[in-house]
């Protein structure tokens, strides 16, 4: 099977253009201005998310010892109307790259490929019965959401992290026509 990004390689334009548009800022009154929020701890407890070029994201725990992985936006909308996902085994050990599943679609099949190394620990069985919920909600990591698989990550894997695109970036990667 090809990778999501070479399923995708011919990106409709009206995507990308739609991806490149960010939504213009509105002035507020006094009213609506938002609460001061003061903040009791100075470590983040949010997940932090990257991107691989091959359109799969992966949120790690701020304590870099867990993950959750699934394909983008992007991805799931090229790929069009998902028809059947293939999870990867709870218990397999994955290298950064290496295929953890498929998804078809009636337009095409590809692999999900892990962004980091790292080991399954979880799959989204969900999926199995619903798979068009990747179409609907791709890059939701809770339960009823489209995501592929929860990992445990070990030193190797924080460090394949490092080198993945930030949501900035991936915005910029995927409003280039080549992608």
């Amino acid at each position: 099977m090809a990778s999501i990004a070479r399923c995708l390689r011919a990106a409709r334009p009206s995507t990308l253009a739609r991806l490149s548009q960010t939504a213009p800022a509105t002035a507020r009154s006094a009213w609506q201005q938002p609460a001061t929020i003061r903040a009791f701890s100075g470590s983040s407890i949010r997940e932090i998310r990257k991107y691989t070029r091959e359109h799969e994201w992966i949120d790690l725990s701020a304590d870099k010892k867990t993950g959750v992985i699934g394909i983008s936006e992007f991805a799931a909308e090229e790929l069009g109307d998902v028809v059947y996902v293939e999870l990867p085994e709870e218990g397999r050990v994955v290298a950064a790259g290496d295929a953890v599943g498929a998804v078809e679609s009636v337009k095409s099949a590809a692999d999900i490929n892990s962004p980091i190394s790292a080991t399954v620990t979880d799959v989204n069985k969900l999926l199995e019965e619903k798979p068009g919920t990747i179409n609907q909600v791709p890059e939701d990591d809770s339960h009823g959401g489209g995501w592929i698989c929860k990992v445990e990550v070990g030193e190797q894997g924080a460090a394949d992290f490092e080198k993945l695109m930030d949501a900035e970036a991936y915005k910029a990667y995927v409003s280039d026509a080549g992608h």
